[in-house]
């Protein structure tokens, strides 16, 4: 059964107002999602190749777009990717694209997958959630609203990171699935 945009959308904002915003995993998420300013498309790529189209089309408009009326993008595929260490390998190409687009330093791509895994983390340690979404998403960040939001934890990401390991881990997984339950 194909799960429908609705859905995908749903499943997506339930994890963002949840998880990313409800844990304050991202510091500044709620600030861009309340003003409405944050893209989620849902792609229908049946291929690599179509969904690299599709990033491309929404780096060109992310950078061709005032911030105050779109700041940040998730580009979401629900089924393209069910193995996260494809996914993971095909980072690399979505790196590739941003260069091509002459975008380093500009964009930032962040990942999640419902199976990610940090490398030299057993499997079932639960600092692999702050990477976690319902489906595999790319995140195109404006380095600029990056910045701010570093800056405005204190000036140091790996702070940020370490919060959100501690968080997720006294949280633990049970309590994760808890909190996403529809």
């Amino acid at each position: 059964m194909e799960l429908s945009d609705d859905t995908v959308l749903a499943d997506t904002r339930r994890w963002i107002e949840k998880a990313v915003i409800g844990l304050n995993l991202c510091p500044f998420a709620r600030s861009v999602y309340v003003k409405n300013q944050v893209r989620i498309v849902v792609s229908r790529a049946r291929h690599l190749d179509g969904f690299l189209d599709e990033l491309d089309r929404e780096l060109n408009f992310l950078v061709n777009t005032p911030a105050d009326q779109v700041d940040t993008t998730l580009l979401v595929h629900p089924t393209l990717f069910p193995d996260f260490f494809v996914f993971n390998d095909f980072l690399g190409v979505v790196d590739d694209v941003v260069a091509e687009h002459d975008l380093e330093g500009v964009i930032q791509v962040a990942n999640f997958h419902p199976d990610f895994q940090f490398d030299g983390e057993a499997e079932d340690d639960a600092s692999h959630l702050t990477n976690r979404a319902p489906y595999a998403t790319l995140h195109l960040l404006r380095e600029d609203s990056v910045e701010r939001a570093v800056a405005s934890e204190g000036g140091d990401a790996e702070v940020i990171v370490e919060r959100n390991i501690a968080t997720l881990r006294a949280l633990g997984t049970a309590g994760w699935r808890e909190l996403l339950a529809k």
